[in-house]
């Protein structure tokens, strides 16, 4: 043991409590705290202790209602509660509520004791690694926790997600910037036949036009200027895996000819070269644009759009996705926890109210950025009003950028409240002063 490691003690018997501390702290590298009860010992949980030696039976509160508060806290501090009755129930109780481990006042309590802190001290660092571990097979391996959503048009993204995953088909993903479209693109990859194979995102944007050839197929040694050595390309790189090509509405007409030959013949000639070599990675792109109106427009190739259509997945806005906007925040409040080790804040009712009625131009990417801010932002457990802060540029509702006809502005508006309020048909009724008749007239008509 190296480290210093902090254990609370909290029992009212104060010759019990002095006689722990001065066992455990024969080891230097141990710091004892102690308290006499659990309103005092509450007020210093932030102080976050390794581990917690909790009397089941203090003056002000049971030690059964403390477990619960501490778990509500911080549920991965140990717990060892010490107890002068041999009750067997009391003991299964205090296990199954979270305890870890349950000990009795006598001659042996304090070697028991002094080994529990030892194996819990060994375990620290293991402990450590678990919530990172957990982030990462949660981030690459399970799309349903991953991508946060209850709301009718998430299930239905989902749902194509779940037939994206079981076959090899091409898939296109649309939505706005910031809706998450590489996000599902990792997801659709990681649950796949191909997960243990490459997974190489491109980004068309973030190359430059007369480099992009080379960047996806490669170039042979001299091809060109500063061509010092051969270098695969992207679609090289992904061999058996997949490549996502994000923002693929942005890629030249000239390229967009190459990269059509390259996926009819499923094989590429690397910048400067003769030779062929076959490609057999699975094909993902990603763009915010219409690819229909940019065919329409000249912009983009018709058979290659065709080519890269194969399943389409459409991602919808965060503000069509009524409580997930809510749900998302959370999400993002406990990550934000995670990864700086501090308390889990909460939102008010009149900050929950400001997110939900807000039109979030920036999606995603925009909320994660507004719960950070409101986290650092606060100096208590609560994000209220004053904590929260948009960037108001350009945030004129997105409903009235897109000129619509009275018809389609009432459908959208009738499926957002939908979507909102989880399909209430009653409660979206009254809020809108419409009759429910009407919206199940929508909802048979499959305009909403």
């Amino acid at each position: 043991m190296t480290d210093n490691f902090n254990v609370f003690v909290v029992d009212d018997d104060n010759f019990y409590s002095d006689k722990l501390q001065y066992h455990l702290t024969l080891n230097p590298d141990v710091t004892v705290t102690k308290y006499s009860n659990a309103r005092e010992f509450l007020k210093h949980m932030d102080m976050n202790p390794d581990a917690v030696m909790l009397d089941s039976s203090l003056p002000d509160m049971s030690g059964i209602n403390v477990l619960k508060k501490i778990r509500e806290y911080n549920s991965s501090v140990p717990v060892v509660m010490i107890s002068d009755k041999h009750d067997i129930q009391a003991a299964i109780a205090l296990l199954k509520e979270g305890a870890y481990d349950y000990v009795l006042k006598d001659d042996e309590t304090q070697g028991r004791v002094w080994n529990i802190i030892k194996n819990i001290r060994d375990n620290k660092g293991v402990k450590k690694e678990i919530p990172e571990l957990k982030r990462q097979l949660k981030r690459e391996f399970d799309f349903s926790a991953n991508i946060i959503g209850r709301s009718s048009s998430m299930n239905k993204v989902f749902a194509m997600i779940e037939r994206a995953v079981k076959s090899n088909i091409t898939v296109s993903i649309t939505g706005e910037t910031g809706t998450g479209k590489e996000v599902v693109a990792k997801s659709i990859h990681h649950n796949s036949l191909r997960a243990k194979k490459p997974f190489v995102a491109v980004n068309i944007t973030a190359i430059p036009s007369e480099l992009v050839e080379s960047e996806l197929f490669g170039h042979e040694k001299g091809s060109f200027t500063g061509a010092n050595v051969r270098r695969i390309g992207k679609f090289e790189e992904a061999g058996e895996g997949t490549i996502f090509l994000d923002e693929i509405g942005e890629m030249s007409i000239n390229m967009q000819s190459k990269l059509l030959r390259v996926l009819q013949e499923r094989e590429l000639t690397r910048v400067g070269g003769n030779g062929t070599v076959k490609i057999k990675c699975r094909v993902l792109s990603a763009t915010h644009k219409d690819m229909a109106e940019e065919v329409r427009n000249g912009n983009f190739r018709e058979d290659l759009y065709y080519r890269l259509l194969g399943l389409p997945i459409n991602l919808p806005p965060l503000r069509e996705r009524g409580s997930d906007t809510l749900l998302l925040a959370r999400y993002f409040i406990n990550e934000y926890a995670e990864e700086n080790n501090v308390m889990r804040h909460k939102l008010t009712k009149s900050a929950e109210d400001m997110l939900m009625n807000y039109s979030w131009p920036g999606n995603i990417r925009e909320l994660k950025a507004v719960i950070e801010l409101g986290c650092v932002m606060t100096d208590s457990r609560e994000i209220g009003l004053e904590h929260i802060t948009f960037n108001r540029a350009g945030s004129t509702d997105s409903l009235l950028q897109n000129e619509m006809s009275l018809e389609e502005y009432k459908n959208r508006i009738v499926k957002f409240f939908l979507d909102k309020y989880n399909n209430d048909v009653i409660d979206v009724a009254e809020r809108l002063n419409i009759g429910k008749s009407t919206i199940y007239r929508m909802l048979q008509e499959k305009v909403v």
